[in-house]
């Protein structure tokens, strides 16, 4: 019989809460996985600017779910954009944390249009300059940004998956990690 493995998510947004139970099925495949998505503020802008801001964001949400719920994980993804000196780009910080470890793990990025980037700068979230760009609705919860710029090749679930399967570096090898 399977023991189950609880997992709270910072986020009630189906993408974030798909992409935890994912990474948890895979690297605890003998394990029944129970991913629960929780409302968890971010203490920072809505639209997160700049690494910093984002990555602190995903921490703070981890924070508030370690505080108020009992579970074996805590994750949780913060999406934001930054104008590097390349161009502009926007990313996620995820956050994975339990009793013995935590780790914060970044994805790559995608290359925004200067036209969207603006856009944030000026107060929308992504989301909704998406929404507007590409007449869809609630993109957020579904493909992201990154699926509506890479033609659905990659999406905005696949990216937090790639994050958070490096994030589990420590988890996997606390040994190593905790010297």
């Amino acid at each position: 019989m399977k023991t189950t493995l609880n997992v709270i998510v910072g986020s009630k947004n189906p993408v974030k809460v798909n992409a935890a139970k994912h990474i948890f099925s895979l690297y605890f495949p003998e394990h029944t996985i129970q991913c629960q998505g929780v409302h968890a503020p971010s203490g920072v802008p809505d639209q997160p600017l700049g690494e910093d801001e984002t990555r602190i964001g995903a921490e703070n949400r981890v924070k508030y779910c370690q505080a108020h719920y009992e579970a074996d994980f805590y994750t949780a993804m913060e999406g934001g954009a930054e104008q590097f000196s390349y161009g502009a780009a926007t990313f996620a910080f995820v956050v994975i944390t339990n009793s013995e470890q935590f780790s914060v793990g970044r994805s790559s990025n995608l290359p925004l249009p200067p036209p969207f980037f603006k856009a944030l700068l000026a107060g929308k979230e992504l989301g909704d300059v998406m929404d507007e760009a590409f007449n869809t609705v609630n993109i957020k919860q579904q493909g992201g940004a990154i699926g509506l710029l890479t033609n659905h090749i990659a999406t905005r679930e696949s990216t937090y998956i790639q994050a958070l399967t490096l994030a589990m570096a420590p988890f996997l090898h606390p040994t190593l990690y905790n010297q």
